[in-house]
């Protein structure tokens, strides 16, 4: 079953933390589907060239040193989203999360929710 609503985002890792932030991401993983996420998919950039304009790297800001993740969460609705993320906000992992020891910069992470237009 594919979802009717998406979680997405972009995020900058340092090439030297990006198993650190693998760990990370398979535990939010693991939160975000036992609350009830859809799907949880994190890629690693692979053929994704500077833009002249635009790029996924230019996006983030990103550094010479890394690599851009593009990741998504399906829900069935918005509605399940925001209780979804209202109860991840709650989880015990959140006190887990100190911003100044992320594998990442948070401040050139983009992320936003979208409706699905095309879901085959």
């Amino acid at each position: 079953m594919k979802g009717n609503y998406i979680d997405g985002f972009l995020i900058p890792v340092p090439e030297n933390k990006l198993s650190e932030y693998e760990e990370l991401a398979k535990k939010m993983a693991k939160v975000f589907k036992e609350l009830g996420a859809l799907e949880y998919v994190e890629c690693i950039a692979d053929d994704v060239k500077l833009g002249k304009v635009t790029s996924f790297p230019q996006a983030v800001l990103a550094k010479e040193n890394e690599k851009v993740i593009f990741a998504w969460v399906t829900y069935e609705s918005k509605e399940s989203r925001d209780e979804i993320q209202k109860k991840f906000m709650e989880h015990p992992i959140m006190n887990e999360m100190d911003p100044s020891t992320m594998p990442f910069d948070g401040m050139r992470m983009m992320m936003g929710g979208f409706k699905a237009l095309i879901n085959c």
